[in-house]
């Protein structure tokens, strides 16, 4: 039995709207499964990016209901009317602002991984990497840098925690406007 992503069995679900033969019953439960674990993700979102969403006034009132919910076998069947409720959702305008929230992760993720690289650079090659940073940021505080960068290599060579690596980072990132 191969494991669907809630974005594939959702693409389904949508694609058997058109269908005029009846699903199985395990199509039915896939289905349902998927409406629970999109209505999950939902909930997990921030108020902000929940907002974003085209809900209805039930399926809000179940989201903020969901905060309240103590008992793990209660949420379990919320949960599950959640799945039931998002049945009456416009999938299609739901899944488009759930793409487009998971790009713009994806997007946020990259250019962190892109500021970690610069730290990493930084630390390792020293004054060449701070004029190319330069280069690219021409905002930058040479002193600022050059003296986390020293602090940084002190750090890791004794073996101490990173507090300066993390502060170098946080520049960097102020820096590049994140």
């Amino acid at each position: 039995m191969s494991q669907e992503s809630p974005r594939e069995l959702l693409d389904q679900l949508l694609a058997q709207a058109d269908d005029d033969e009846r699903p199985s019953k395990s199509q039915l439960k896939r289905e349902m499964h998927a409406l629970q674990t999109l209505g999950e993700q939902i909930i997990a979102m921030t108020p902000a990016e929940r907002a974003r969403f085209p809900l209805s006034d039930d399926m809000l009132a179940a989201v903020e209901e969901t905060a309240r919910i103590r008992s793990h076998e209660g949420r379990r069947r919320h949960m599950q009317y959640v799945g039931k409720l998002m049945r009456r959702e416009d999938l299609a305008a739901i899944r488009a602002v759930h793409d487009e929230i998971e790009q713009e992760k994806l997007r946020r993720d990259h250019a962190f991984h892109r500021l970690e690289r610069w730290r990493d650079r930084l630390v390792e090659e020293g004054d060449p990497a701070v004029e190319a940073f330069v280069a690219d940021y021409p905002d930058a505080d040479r002193q600022a840098l050059r003296q986390l960068i020293r602090n940084a290599r002190r750090e890791r060579d004794h073996h101490k925690p990173p507090a300066s690596a993390r502060k170098l980072f946080r520049l960097i990132r102020d820096t590049a406007g994140l």
